[in-house]
């Protein structure tokens, strides 16, 4: 009788990982030839997509995930591969401002000002991709960041009817590399949640054109 419960419990614990697993390669299936590390090789789209995150880390610094975001952007700018850039990411308080701290740092890397575009409600992924399409009208879109998020946000796009493609931005090594790795692996669960149960952006508002 032992046995056999633990059986049943083993085979119970497969679960969780059948879905992780699952989840991830569906993603990965989906943003396959999708996705690149080189100017030379991705084809022009009128707007770049840089998905927020902080310009720093808790225990200080500068957040390499942040920096690496900037440098790609600025990249495909110069290269003439994008003529737009729509910064998304968290506005929640007045102490925190990732669109605006990222459009300083890409206006000092010889993006004209008028050539940024601003999304405050990017709280999200989700949030920027519907965003992306919804308020700011795109029909087409290259997503800007590490490579797994460009997946993930290429995936979502692709369900709501938005064309992505992925420019990733350099990897982040060692063991900060590795816990967000990790995370990932959630953070592709609750895309399909998120499907399923239709997920809406936190916020619209009005329709902004990029021109």
């Amino acid at each position: 009788m032992k046995r056999k419960w633990i059986k049943r419990l083993g085979l119970l614990a497969l679960v969780p990982l059948a879905v992780i697993t699952t989840c991830h390669l569906l993603i990965e299936w989906h943003a396959r030839g999708k996705t690149y590390s080189d100017p030379g090789e991705i084809s022009y789209q009128k707007v770049g997509l840089v998905l927020g995150t902080a310009r720093h880390r808790p225990e200080g610094g500068i957040n390499p995930y942040y920096q690496y975001r900037i440098d790609a952007a600025l990249a495909l700018y110069k290269a003439g591969k994008i003529a737009f850039v729509l910064v998304s990411g968290d506005n929640g308080s007045i102490y925190y401002n990732e669109p605006d701290t990222m459009k300083k740092d890409l206006v000092a890397g010889g993006i004209p000002e008028n050539r940024i575009y601003l999304d405050y409600a990017g709280f999200r992924t989700l949030d920027s991709m519907v965003r992306a399409k919804i308020v700011f009208g795109l029909d087409s879109v290259t997503v800007i960041s590490q490579e797994f998020h460009n997946e993930r946000a290429l995936y979502i796009a692709g369900k709501k009817g938005l064309h992505a493609i992925g420019f990733n931005a350099r990897a982040v090594e060692g063991s900060e590399g590795v816990k967000v790795q990790l995370r990932e692996y959630l953070a592709r669960v609750k895309v399909f949640l998120d499907l399923t149960f239709n997920t809406q952006p936190r916020f619209y508002g009005n329709h902004i054109s990029i021109e």
